[in-house]
């Protein structure tokens, strides 16, 4: 398992800077096998093992089930997005200024719901710990997403709320 605090390689003010330092670094290596690895192993107990173990769920273990494997692979999907586009900046077929465009950033994390009734049925362990390193890998990216970026420096601001309203005023004109 991956080390939780990893040394940030990025360095200097400018975010294409920053991503272009991180995107050669073996930490960035290392977290690209790790989230492929983790996509890897979620898609065959997806397709097979938790296939049973949905099946062997009540109604309610059964939607429970749905909603949290649809959480994590929409999380792992966007995990995997912001690699792969780091990985383009590695490979030189991306600009670092087309990765920090912010297009490419990571959104925040929806908060955490439990479809999992206390007093109901369990998840399944398999399910559980991938949602778990899932977790901990997209809370790593985006520290790492977040740290290439400076408040007001390409047009982000510290405020994901107040970054919303800014592209929705731009796109109605108001």
């Amino acid at each position: 398992m991956t080390e939780r605090s990893e040394p940030t390689p990025i360095s200097g003010h400018d975010p294409a800077r920053r991503a272009a330092d991180f995107a050669a670094s073996e930490l960035f290596a290392r977290l690209f096998r790790e989230g492929m690895d983790l996509v890897e192993q979620t898609a065959a107990y997806l397709d097979g093992p938790g296939r049973d173990d949905s099946r062997a769920l009540g109604r309610a273990g059964a939607l429970a089930y749905a909603a949290e494997s649809m959480r994590l692979t929409t999380r792992l999907m966007q995990a995997a997005s912001w690699l792969l586009a780091q990985r383009q900046v590695a490979e030189g077929e991306m600009s670092p200024q087309e990765a920090t465009s912010g297009q490419y950033r990571l959104p925040p994390e929806p908060a955490d719901e439990n479809y999992w009734n206390e007093g109901g049925e369990e998840q399944p362990a398999t399910l559980a710990d991938l949602a778990e390193r899932s977790r901990a890998l997209y809370a790593r990216l985006k520290r790492i997403d977040d740290g290439m970026f400076v408040p007001g420096e390409t047009g982000e601001t510290s405020n994901g709320v107040e970054a919303q309203m800014d592209r929705l005023k731009s796109a109605f004109g108001s």
